[in-house]
């Protein structure tokens, strides 16, 4: 399933473990920083009702206006940073537009209630620092009980069951080290940070052709690697993100909806919870779900022909790669998704954007009706 649009889907194994740099000019002591800075435009900043240009314009501020950040989230790429910040109005501003002095303090993650400060929880003694991300990793130091941590990424490792919550998510802290995040506690409710590696979320498509160049290489790529028809693929991936517009494909780079089920597997970096609709026995109903998270398309995609290949169930389909038509009909009657039109709906997608002239010309040429 999907959310907010609802397909079927798995599970099988992953992590990776790539880090992304700091946000320009910030440092473990920068911490106690004034959070205040100024409007280096070039013109008025617009402010915005969420960390993107895509969402809704509230407002300006003149060039060389001075301003309050309370908080930060991980957004659209803009200037060559994808941090925005929330102002103490409640708006935000791409931080690339902002000039800090003398130079850009750490800020809490925000969450729908504000600054969220983090701190660790142990209901007791301190708290191990290590290298990496398990128990086993060299230990570094300490940090007692109650002590507020800088945090800038996470990282999928070792599961540990602490005094917060038992979880696989590692935090890396803006010095360099990690740890667990069941041993840490946020004061606002947990914010959603960003996996370290993972490129900045993206901004809906304006239009069919821009989504469909978006997706067409990524698609190719797994037809060569795992012969799933880049058709059939791209049909799969406008249902699933709803021509990319889900909040799971934005944040996270996922355009088919693999659930978790307690383990990424061996493509994604990690695992997020999301609200998301299932249908069971011809009722449907609102729950939560955990979704595999990546680094970005490519990543999404090259997890969605693994899957396929990996299932036996699937085995069948594969010996019509040159027929996307049939191909789609087998993945459906195997149980890929529980709608019964999901294969007709897949078919029509390939027929009225000629998807087909993304497979190889020869399978292109027998699949067209």
């Amino acid at each position: 399933m999907k959310p907010a649009l609802t397909r079927a889907l798995i599970a099988s194994l992953l992590a990776a473990t790539v880090t992304v740099a700091l946000a320009p000019g910030v440092t473990a002591s920068a911490a106690a920083a004034t959070p205040t800075a100024v409007v280096a435009a070039g013109g008025p900043l617009n402010l915005r009702s969420g960390p993107s240009t895509a969402d809704t314009r509230v407002g300006s501020v003149p060039d060389g206006a001075r301003v309050t950040a309370v908080c930060q989230e991980f957004g659209e790429r803009v200037k060559g940073t994808p941090y925005w910040d929330r102002l103490s109005n409640g708006r935000y501003v791409a931080d690339g537009y902002l000039r800090w002095s003398p130079a850009r303090p750490w800020l809490p993650w925000c969450t729908a209630k504000g600054a969220s400060v983090a701190k660790i929880s142990t209901g007791g003694g301190p708290a191990n620092v290590r290298a990496g991300t398990s128990t086993s990793a060299k230990r570094l130091g300490t940090l007692k009980n109650g002590a507020v941590v800088s945090i800038n990424c996470q990282v999928w490792g070792q599961k540990v069951d602490e005094h917060v919550r038992t979880t696989n998510a590692w935090n890396r802290l803006t010095d360099g080290r990690y740890v667990s995040d069941a041993l840490v506690a946020y004061s606002k409710g947990m914010p959603a940070l960003p996996w370290c590696g993972q490129v900045p979320p993206t901004v809906p498509a304006s239009g069919a052709a821009q989504f469909l160049a978006r997706v067409a290489e990524p698609a190719q790529l797994g037809f060569k690697k795992y012969k799933v028809p880049a058709s059939v693929t791209i049909a799969q991936a406008i249902l699933e993100s709803g021509w990319g517009r889900s909040y799971l494909t934005r944040r996270d780079h996922s355009y088919f909806g693999i659930k978790c089920f307690g383990n990424p597997g061996t493509i994604a970096l990690g695992c997020r919870s999301y609200a998301t609709r299932e249908c069971e026995n011809g009722r449907c109903f609102d729950t939560r779900a955990t979704f595999r998270a990546y680094k970005n398309a490519t990543a999404s995609f090259a997890d969605h022909g693994y899957f396929l290949t990996v299932h036996d169930r699937y085995d069948t389909a594969f010996k019509y790669s040159n027929d996307p038509n049939r191909f789609a009909k087998e993945i459906h009657k195997a149980g890929y998704a529980t709608d019964p039109n999901y294969a007709n709906d897949l078919i029509k997608l390939m027929k009225d954007y000629n998807l087909y002239r993304y497979d190889p010309p020869a399978r292109a040429k027998k699949a067209k009706p």
